[in-house]
């Protein structure tokens, strides 16, 4: 390459696309329980999910999964998704629906410009659902970059968010 290349600064990650064993399984945990509103299904082979109408924000699929075992720890692939949620009041609902339901988090962070949750959906595949703070509220180092931590999070303080 000749030249440096800088992706675009509105760039974003518009959908991921999973390969999961159980397509009503992965609808269960998907649809049911984090929100995600269907929008298409390909028979019965794979749905498409969204948050706030778009065409998709989520993919499930069996065609080369179905009845397969999760991913092997220690190998690579994806490490999770994330899901970025507008407000911690919002974050603090999806915490307690988790609760409610008895889905098991496997864990929660304060990393200084977010707070997150995390936990595996149905077929392993690892999930983060957290939200930012607002960047005036980052710190950064004397180089400029951000100063990002892993602290454990406070989900009792979070909780109040519903009060």
């Amino acid at each position: 390459m000749k030249e440096n290349y800088t992706a675009p600064p509105k760039t974003s990650i518009g959908h991921i696309h999973l390969k999961v064993s159980d397509l009503d399984r992965a609808l269960e945990f998907y649809r049911d329980l984090m929100g995600f509103e269907l929008t298409t299904m390909y028979g019965d082979q794979a749905a498409f999910l969204s948050a706030g109408g778009y065409h998709h924000h989520i993919g499930l699929n069996t065609w080369h999964s179905k009845g397969g075992s999760p991913a092997p720890q220690g190998s690579p692939g994806l490490y999770h998704t994330a899901f970025l949620y507008p407000s911690r009041k919002d974050l603090a609902v999806i915490l307690q629906r988790l609760i409610d339901a008895g889905y098991p988090i496997s864990g929660a962070s304060d990393h200084g410009v977010s707070e997150a949750i995390y936990l595996n959906d149905p077929d392993g595949n690892g999930v983060e659902l957290y939200r930012d703070r607002p960047r005036e509220e980052w710190e950064y180092s004397a180089d400029g970059s951000v100063k990002m931590v892993t602290e454990p999070l406070d989900l009792e303080g979070l909780l109040e968010e519903l009060n």
